[in-house]
C-alpha cells in the first residue's frame, strides 16, 4: 500500500530545463459539455492549466463551447454543431486529436465525460469514440456511464477512470459506500486488475489502484462536495498524464493536488468555497 504524500510533488515537477518550448509540458485535450452544463469543461480545463499543462483545447458542442471561451481567455474551445456529442462529430473529433497529438511530439492525453449527458446518441459516440482512440484518456463523469455497458471492451487501453461511489457501482456492480478503508482498497484493486485499466475512487479519502498496487490519498475536505470539484480533479490528472507521467503516478499526484488545493481554499471560503477557488489554490499547492 503507498501512502501519498507531499514527495510525490518531487517526482512530478522536477526543474524545468532552461531550453524549455512549447508542449514540452503537455497538451490536455478536454471533450465535454452539452446544452444545460457548461461548466465542467472550463473548470477542468482551468485546472489542467494551473496544473502546469503548456496547453488545453476543448471540444463541445456550440452553445457550450461559446459560453466555455467567454470564462477565460486563457481556454480555447472548438464549437461541435448541435446540442450533444453525437457520431457525426467522430471523424471531426478523431481527426483533431490525431493533429494535437502531432503537435505536441506525443505529449498529450485526453478528458472526456463532464457535462455530455447519458442520452442515448450520447452514450454511443462516446464509447465508439474511446474505442476509436489510441492516447491516454481519463474517462469522468458521463463517459464512465457510457462504458459501463462493456468495460471489458476496454481492458488495457491506457484509462483512468475517475469515479465517485456511486458511479464506482455503475462501472462496476460493486458497492463501497459505508465500507472499511481495508474492503474499498481490495474491491478497487480487485476491479482494477479485472479491467485492466487505472481506477481513481474519489471520496473523503481517495483509492488508487493499477489492479496491482493500491496508493491513498488523504488530503481533502468536506467542503469539496461543492459542483465541479471532480471536474478539477480530472483536469488535473489529464494534465500530469499529458507531461509525461504513467497515468498510475499522474492518478495518486492528481487526487493529492485536488486535495490540497481544496484544503487551502477551505481555510478561507469554508462554506462558500467554489470550484473556482480550488483551481486558484493550486499553484500554493505546487510551490
Amino acid at each position: 500500500m503507498i501512502e501519498i504524500t507531499s514527495e510525490i510533488l518531487k517526482k512530478v515537477y522536477p526543474s524545468r530545463p532552461e531550453q524549455a518550448k512549447k508542449y514540452d509540458f503537455g497538451l490536455a485535450l478536454i471533450i465535454g459539455g452539452g446544452e444545460f452544463y457548461s461548466g465542467s469543461p472550463a473548470l477542468a480545463g482551468l485546472a489542467a492549466f494551473r496544473a502546469g499543462a503548456d496547453m488545453v483545447r476543448i471540444f463541445a458542442p456550440k452553445r457550450a463551447a461559446d459560453i466555455i471561451s467567454s470564462f477565460s481567455p486563457n481556454l480555447a474551445a472548438y464549437p461541435l454543431e448541435g446540442k450533444w456529442l453525437e457520431k457525426k462529430h467522430l471523424s471531426t473529433l478523431i481527426f483533431m486529436i490525431q493533429s494535437a497529438k502531432e503537435v505536441s511530439h506525443g505529449n498529450c492525453a485526453l478528458l472526456i465525460g463532464g457535462g455530455m449527458g447519458r442520452s442515448k446518441l450520447t452514450q454511443e459516440a462516446i464509447f465508439e469514440l474511446i474505442k476509436r482512440l489510441d492516447l491516454p484518456i481519463v474517462v469522468d463523469a458521463d463517459a464512465i456511464y457510457a462504458l459501463a455497458k462493456d468495460p471489458q471492451a476496454f481492458k488495457g487501453k491506457n484509462l483512468v477512470f475517475t469515479p465517485h461511489s456511486f458511479e464506482f457501482f455503475v462501472l462496476t456492480g460493486k458497492e463501497v459506500l459505508g465500507k472499511e478503508d481495508s474492503e474499498k482498497m481490495e474491491i478497487v484493486r480487485e476491479e482494477a486488475a479485472r479491467l485492466g485499466n487505472i481506477i481513481l475512487l474519489k471520496g473523503r479519502t481517495d483509492f488508487i489502484s493499477d489492479g496491482r498496487e493500491v496508493a491513498i490519498n488523504r488530503t481533502g475536505t468536506p467542503y469539496l462536495t461543492t459542483g465541479g470539484c471532480g471536474d478539477t480533479l480530472a483536469g488535473i490528472c489529464a494534465a500530469l498524464i499529458a507531461r509525461g507521467l504513467s497515468p498510475f503516478l499522474a492518478a495518486q499526484a492528481a487526487a493529492f493536488i485536488n486535495g490540497r488545493a481544496g484544503e487551502l481554499a477551505s481555510q478561507e471560503y469554508g462554506e462558500g468555497l467554489l470550484a473556482t477557488d480550488l483551481i486558484s489554490a493550486i499553484p500554493k499547492v505546487l510551490k
